[in-house]
């Protein structure tokens, strides 16, 4: 899980785009297919941890705005 925290959103983005080329493009055998789609899930969900998080940091930023 710390390795979670440690990828930025945008290199998560990059990876996931570049794996995504590699199966678009057929360069990937049957062997790397498997691990490369895992790796594209943990990629988006460490995507969707980060934005929902941003969004709750947004969201309390704009109330405390809206207070002042």
């Amino acid at each position: 899980m710390a390795q979670k925290k440690q990828i930025k959103y945008g290199d998560a983005v990059a990876e996931i785009e570049s794996i995504l080329n590699k199966i678009e493009n057929e360069e990937l055998d049957v062997d790397e297919l498997t691990t490369k789609v895992k790796r594209v899930s943990e990629l988006l969900s460490i995507c969707k941890e980060k934005l929902h998080y941003t969004e709750e940091e947004v969201e309390k930023i704009l109330k405390d705005i809206e207070t002042e």
